[in-house]
């Protein structure tokens, strides 16, 4: 069959939105200014992301880097149809090396010093709920996040913050859900963390929800502190094995964390039937070059987003991103497509209201649903994405098609174009 091409997926993208247009009650005068050429003074925005630095700036480099390009991506797309509001986007990152104190002295700068028109989040919710949105909302201005979904930052109640992110606390529940119903399920299990704030809610909540239906602890540990060493989490890794947990619910904050517990799992001899990270599987190529093709395989993560999400607004941005960048839809990062929505939010506030004022932006974003690359969402009074039945989604490293290499597929929740769920072959 012959591969549509990327204009043919913009045609259905620019329905779509038109759609969305419509839904949101706005005239088609308004969205047909946006296909005019931008000039003029340039909107800024001021963006500040873990790009390099100690220890990888914390661990988030990779993950900072892949938000730039999300970032950088949508700013290339708005401005090559129209800009906003008629005139070009122009991005400011600074570089916080995944410290909070550095990210809050960005956002301080980019907004006192640099009077940037606009903010978007930083990658993480740690970086976003300790440093960025305190900053922002003094300030009062929109921050709009598309990887910042730990229960500590809607804690802030933030009038002015919109995470277009599945709630973290929610991620795993697909899968815990889908383990009930099948006879004969593992019931033991083991739920390791390294101390995060997006790291470990969906770890926590799903040992309650497993415990409820029978699944015996055998490891439940206060979490590792972030500051913790990659030796030590194979040693720890040693130790759980020693448990021999049928399953293993790991909160990682990176690849580094999930390739320590599989080296000390391998060393213990011990795999367990379903291994399943908070983060590190869904880095793609960063992922299998770190623990290997066979390791990775069987390994699964919660994510909102992969290349092939049957999105008209996803399809356009993945044939843009091959356009710049090169490679496939599957080597897609998920921290691009959430870059970019929240790039979206911001976007359709702007043109909604004809205005850079934040109160009127952050007044119509909590009235409205916007359509992005992850799926539509709105937002409740704390910023939270409340509609996210389409985007809680499990997915897991198969064996590559013809039996070589690997895949990432999503398999739950069941449903059309999905695989089934296969043991961590360790």
């Amino acid at each position: 069959m012959r591969r549509p091409s990327a204009r043919t997926f913009r045609l259905v993208a620019m329905i779509a939105a038109s759609a969305a247009v419509a839904a949101c009650g706005l005239s088609s005068e308004s969205s047909n200014g946006l296909l005019a050429g931008p000039s003029g003074q340039p909107i800024t925005i001021g963006i500040s992301l873990p790009l390099y630095g100690p220890q990888q700036a914390g661990g988030f480099a990779p993950d900072g880097q892949a938000t730039q390009r999300g970032y950088e991506l949508w700013a290339s797309d708005v401005n090559s149809h129209g800009g906003l509001l008629g005139r070009p986007v122009k991005l400011i990152i600074l570089n916080d090396k995944g410290d909070p104190p550095t990210d809050a002295k960005n956002y301080e700068t980019l907004i006192t010093q640099d009077h940037v028109d606009l903010t978007l989040a930083p990658f993480s919710s740690l970086l976003t709920g300790q440093a960025a949105a305190k900053t922002t909302e003094q300030h009062g201005y929109v921050l709009a996040a598309g990887s910042a979904a730990a229960p500590t930052v809607y804690a802030l109640h933030d009038h002015y913050l919109f995470s277009t992110n599945v709630p973290a606390s929610d991620e795993m529940i697909p899968f815990a859900q889908w383990l009930v119903t099948r006879h004969g399920h593992p019931v033991t299990a083991a739920y390791p963390m390294v101390d995060d704030p997006f790291a470990d809610p969906p770890v926590q909540t799903v040992q309650k929800f497993l415990s409820h239906h029978g699944v015996q602890t055998v490891y439940s540990e206060p979490p590792y502190p972030a500051t913790v060493t990659t030796r030590a989490l194979v040693a720890d890794a040693q130790q759980v094995a020693k448990k021999k947990p049928a399953m293993v619910f790991l909160g990682s904050v990176a690849v580094s964390t999930v390739q320590a517990f599989m080296k000390g799992f391998q060393l213990a001899n011990w795999t367990p039937k379903y291994f399943i990270a908070t983060s590190g599987p869904d880095q793609g190529t960063a992922f299998l070059g770190a623990v290997g093709i066979s390791a990775a395989v069987g390994a699964m993560v919660p994510n909102g987003w992969f290349g092939g999400y049957p999105n008209a607004l996803s399809h356009v941005m993945v044939q843009d991103y091959i356009a710049k960048y090169g490679g496939t839809a599957g080597d897609i990062n998920a921290d691009v497509a959430e870059a970019y929505s929240a790039g979206q939010v911001e976007a359709a506030a702007v043109t909604a209201t004809r205005s850079l004022d934040q109160r009127t932006m952050a007044y119509w974003l909590h009235r409205n649903t916007v359509q992005t690359v992850v799926g539509p969402v709105k937002f409740d009074p704390s910023g939270k994405n409340t509609d996210i039945a389409a985007a809680a989604l499990i997915f897991q490293w198969q064996p590559g098609q013809g039996g070589s290499g690997a895949q990432f597929v999503q398999v739950l929740p069941p449903g059309i174009g999905t695989q089934k769920v296969i043991p961590w072959q360790g």
